[in-house]
């Protein structure tokens, strides 16, 4: 698996305005989303490191009380427990990538796509 096409992988809806494609490794998680214009997504902390990076739109993120408006070219890097939440002033294109894997995506990628 050293190449992944988004291109063709199954949509996937992770919550309300947040869907796209995902890939997973032994160790990682890593996803391709679409967050529809005005979208909030409340904030909320997980053991996973995640990396954000913006490649259109507008993204608010506030991280641990640190508030930022990311645009295309910016990421976050978010600590483990970090509480963090964020909100698409646009429609936005991000990569998100998770370690470790997130097997709570792993099965609702299996419950929407049965993959």
């Amino acid at each position: 698996m050293p190449f992944i096409d988004y291109n063709h992988k199954p949509i996937v809806k992770i919550w309300d305005g947040i869907y796209g494609t995902l890939a997973h490794s032994g160790t990682s998680t890593f996803g391709r989303f679409t967050i529809d214009n005005g979208t909030s997504l409340p904030e909320h902390s997980h053991v996973h490191e995640q990396w954000c990076h913006v490649l259109e739109g507008e993204l608010e993120f506030d991280i641990a009380g640190e508030k930022k408006i990311l645009t295309a070219g910016m990421s976050a890097f978010i600590p483990s427990w970090a509480p963090h939440s964020a909100k698409a002033l646009t429609e936005c294109k991000v990569l998100d990538c998770f370690t470790p894997v997130r097997q709570d995506f792993i099965e609702l990628e299996k419950q929407q796509t049965g993959i």
